[in-house]
């Protein structure tokens, strides 16, 4: 494929999805990263492109023309947008907002935190500097740690993240994690399974509500939830030996008959346990039913796994109009949105 064919190729995923990740777009054209990472470089330098971490966004510069923009009477809104990353989850949340911000005639400004607090809080003032009228952000500090929002002196609406209700003016948009849970616990009794674990990542800031959801789908249908079914992955990615060990405790109590069905957050740690299992001589979904939480990469998997879809393209959305509504309406009544996932049905669960 010619370096023309590539950007275009690369043009019309970004105007279909909003973004994509080097990577996995590497894999699907046949060539290297390297030589979609300088493409990608290529039509940044063009202005066709943003580059991101990883990957690649549509700017709002490029967004296709034909499509109809609503804009207001008056000055047009700056919003600043703080994410986490570009390539796991966001993409999707990001492009909901960026649709929904150009509906409304508003510049929507994007920051990468990568999980750092310090960075996090660099990206807001340099947002702030260049005079934003609101704040959209999914922080990546401590969910207790987020009153320093309020002193930044513009609205804000918190995006894939709870803070304390006593946390002055703050708002939010969700996903309801905990219904996704019972979602697919639901879904893995009803095809027969009596034995459902829980896998899930220590540094997940959506885990303590898939596990909150895993247990209440479990009390609601009497099914026993011993600490014997949960497992927690603690070790990063960054010492792969005792991460490695974590993984092998889990499918060891797969193998000794613990459990017959798991829910895993997130599609990652699900795709890696398949060849763990197999080399255990262990098949799934006959001795393993396996629902991944997040529906990023789950369907890529070599059996294509069922998993919770959290409606990211729609929290975006939210967020955005209820940001817009703060603004225009300031004494209306703080709101907190949640949205629910859905589950997406594959062969790993049946």
């Amino acid at each position: 494929m010619h370096a023309e064919d590539r950007h275009q190729a690369i043009l019309r995923r970004l105007r279909e999805r909003g973004s994509l990740r080097v990577t996995d777009f590497a894999e699907e054209l046949k060539v290297s990263a390297v030589t979609v990472r300088r493409d990608v470089e290529a039509l940044a330098e063009r202005g066709l492109v943003a580059r991101v971490h990883g990957g690649a966004l549509l700017p709002d510069s490029a967004s296709d023309p034909a499509a109809p923009v609503v804009r207001p009477a008056g000055p047009s809104l700056v919003f600043g947008l703080v994410v986490p990353t570009a390539d796991y989850y966001y993409p999707e949340v990001i492009k909901g907002a960026r649709e929904a911000a150009a509906a409304r005639g508003i510049r929507l400004v994007l920051g990468i935190s990568q999980y750092r607090p310090e960075e996090e809080r660099a990206q807001v003032r340099q947002l702030l500097a260049h005079g934003i009228d609101g704040l959209l952000i999914a922080p990546c500090g401590p969910v207790g740690d987020q009153d320093w929002l309020t002193a930044l002196g513009v609205p804000f609406t918190l995006v894939e993240r709870r803070s304390g209700d006593d946390v002055p003016g703050a708002e939010r948009v969700v996903t309801d994690h905990a219904y996704g849970a019972r979602l697919a616990v639901r879904h893995l009794a009803e095809s027969g399974r009596t034995r459902i674990g829980l896998l899930l990542r220590a540094d997940s800031p959506h885990g303590a509500l898939v596990q909150e959801g895993y247990l209440g789908g479990l009390a609601s249908l009497g099914l026993p939830a011993p600490e014997s079914l949960r497992f927690t992955i603690t070790a990063p990615e960054t010492d792969p030996v005792r991460r490695d060990a974590q993984l092998d405790a889990f499918t060891g109590a797969v193998g000794g008959g613990l459990l017959d069905a798991v829910l895993v957050h997130n599609d990652h740690d699900a795709i890696v346990l398949l060849p763990r299992l197999r080399a255990r001589g262990l098949s799934v979904p006959g001795d393993l039913a396996i629902v991944a939480y997040d529906d990023e990469v789950a369907a890529l998997a070599d059996i294509p796994l069922t998993a919770v879809a959290p409606p990211k393209r729609a929290v975006g959305v939210a967020a955005v109009d209820m940001l817009a509504q703060r603004i225009a309406e300031p004494t209306r009544a703080r709101h907190h949105l949640s949205i629910l996932p859905a589950l997406t049905l594959r062969a790993s669960s049946t």
